[in-house]
C-alpha cells in the first residue's frame, strides 16, 4: 500500500494547525482564528460526499449540534469537495453546522490524516475486510459492494465532481479534532488507527463525542 501523504497526526497537546477555507453554509472564509480564543471547537474532517459514510456521519453531527453549543463547543465540518458541489448538497439537504471546503485535503495534510494510493494491494486488502459501521448494511460486506448499496439506500446519485473527488482523494482517512478556547488539541480520534480497515467508514456515536468533551473541563 502506497502512501500519498502520511505525516504524523496532531495529537493532544499540540497547538492546532491554522486554517482557511472556503465556507459552504455562507459567502467567505471559515478560518481556525474565527473560534480561538472565544469557544472551544469540534472539527471534523470528512471525505468527499461521495462517500456514503461520510453523508451519514455528516447527518449524524448535525443532530447533534445543539448539544454540542450547549456544552459550549461550536461544531464545524469540512467536506473534501468544491463549493458548487457543496453547496448543491447541502441546499437540499440544510444544515444547522458552520461547514467549509476543501477539494485538495489541505486540512487532512495538515492534520496529519493519512491518504492511501488505492492500489492493488490496498483493494485486495479493502476487498477481504467486511464491515457495516453505520448498521445500514443488511450484512457487513466489502466497501466496494457496501458503497453502492448505500448510495441506494441514501437515494443518492453520485454526479462528476464526486467521481473525480474518489479518483483524487484515493483511501483519505478522516478524523474528528476537540481544541480547547486557545486552540490546543485536547482530544483526536483519527478512522482507522486503532481496528485498522475493520474501523473504515466508523464515526464515533454521539456518546463518545460529547464523553471526549469532558477534556475540556
Amino acid at each position: 500500500m502506497s502512501a500519498i501523504h502520511n505525516r504524523a497526526p496532531v495529537t493532544p497537546g499540540d497547538a492546532a494547525p491554522d486554517f482557511s477555507l472556503p465556507a459552504i453554509h455562507r459567502e467567505g472564509m471559515v478560518s481556525l482564528s474565527d473560534y480561538t480564543g472565544r469557544s472551544a471547537l469540534l472539527l471534523v474532517i470528512f471525505r468527499g460526499l461521495y462517500c456514503p459514510f461520510c453523508r451519514r456521519a455528516v447527518a449524524q453531527f448535525n443532530a447533534m449540534s445543539d448539544k454540542l453549543r450547549q456544552a459550549g463547543v461550536e461544531p464545524l465540518a469540512v467536506v473534501a469537495t468544491d463549493v458548487d458541489n457543496a453547496r448543491l448538497y447541502f441546499r437540499l439537504r440544510p444544515a444547522k453546522i458552520p461547514l467549509a471546503a476543501d477539494p485538495a485535503c489541505s486540512i487532512h495534510l495538515a492534520y496529519g490524516l493519512p491518504s492511501m494510493l488505492l492500489d492493488e494491494q490496498l483493494v485486495q486488502a479493502l476487498t477481504a475486510v467486511k464491515i457495516n459501521p453505520t448498521g445500514d448494511l443488511p450484512e457487513a460486506m466489502n466497501v466496494f459492494e457496501a458503497a453502492p448499496l448505500l448510495n441506494r439506500i441514501q437515494g443518492y446519485t453520485p454526479n462528476e465532481a464526486d467521481q473525480r473527488d474518489m479518483e483524487r482523494q484515493g483511501a483519505q482517512v478522516k478524523g474528528q479534532f476537540l481544541l480547547d478556547r486557545n486552540g490546543m488539541v485536547r482530544w483526536s480520534n483519527i478512522e482507522c488507527a486503532s481496528d485498522g480497515l475493520a474501523g473504515f467508514g466508523r464515526f464515533p456515536t454521539e456518546d463518545e463525542l460529547m464523553s471526549a468533551l469532558r477534556v475540556l473541563h
